[in-house]
């Protein structure tokens, strides 16, 4: 067992180090179960306080490195497209006001780094998953584990992520708002089910599912087939919530669009990788 995975993750509760342990085998039961019934599931205080502090810590000393962004997108973080009518999903675009410290920012020594580099993590992860094909780390070295900063009256309106799989540990609640809002598997390749998609951008509640993350929580959501958004934020705190990031192909990165509309800039490798990225999505 790694010193520093026992240091961030309670494993005397969840001792996913422990293949054999009846605990670990209840713990991913439960968690595919979630998935499968409502594509998202919680392991609430996962994360050890103090890990969670240090996070938190980390995301406040890095704050003024945030790249902040206010623009207004469309789910798809693509740019308008004229071939389709008005009001399609492709052609609705929501003022989004948010940052990211981008992953290449952190430390080697981040708590956040390094748990995203735990072996024992992924496969963990995979498992509660419940998919044949095994997840790996995302190659994409501004958003595979970016802190996310919302501060007062910020908003993040419905998206799909370039990934699969993210885990989100939120290490700073905001006072009121910010509860992550999402649509389970509203979209597969090759169907993009634009009448679904524009019933919840006009305001539809049809299949909105609501969750509001505590500091220590783990929670795992397929964010590129499911639509989600984080509610505004109010009060005088700022949230921060790591986002860990998988993938089944270790090869892909955002595409460039994706990357610049969310961490600023794209590198020579996005453009290089932008033509192999092939799974059937638009974006």
């Amino acid at each position: 067992m790694s010193d520093i995975l026992d240091a961030i993750v309670d494993l005397d509760r969840f001792p996913i180090h422990r293949i054999d342990s009846p605990e670990r085998t209840e713990l991913v039961a439960h968690t595919r179960e979630q998935m499968d019934d409502v594509g998202c599931c919680r392991i609430s205080d996962f994360i050890r306080p103090d890990a969670v502090e240090s996070m938190r810590a980390e995301a406040v000393s890095l704050h003024d490195q945030t790249h902040w962004s206010e623009q207004d997108h469309n789910p798809y973080a693509s740019p308008d497209d004229p071939s389709f009518p008005e009001g399609h999903p492709r052609r609705f675009f929501q003022q989004r006001r948010s940052g990211f410290i981008n992953s290449d920012l952190l430390p080697s020594q981040s708590l956040l780094h390094q748990l995203y580099d735990q072996s024992v993590m992924t496969h963990f992860l995979w498992e509660c998953l419940g998919v044949e094909r095994p997840i790996y780390k995302w190659a994409d070295p501004l958003g595979c584990d970016p802190y996310g900063v919302m501060e007062p009256g910020h908003y993040f309106p419905w998206h799909y992520d370039g990934n699969e799989f993210t885990v989100s540990i939120l290490v700073q609640k905001a006072d009121k708002g910010g509860v992550f809002e999402y649509v389970p598997d509203i979209r597969q390749p090759n169907n993009e089910q634009y009448e679904r998609v524009q019933h919840i951008l006009e305001g539809g509640r049809g299949g909105v599912h609501e969750l509001d993350l505590i500091p220590g929580d783990l929670q795992l959501f397929k964010g590129r087939y499911s639509m989600h958004r984080v509610t505004q934020i109010e009060g005088n705190t700022t949230r921060y919530v790591g986002l860990p990031t998988y993938v089944h192909d270790p090869y892909r990165m955002n595409r460039p669009h994706h990357s610049i509309n969310y961490y600023g800039r794209a590198t020579d490798m996005h453009y290089a990788r932008e033509s192999v990225l092939v799974d059937g999505l638009v974006d």
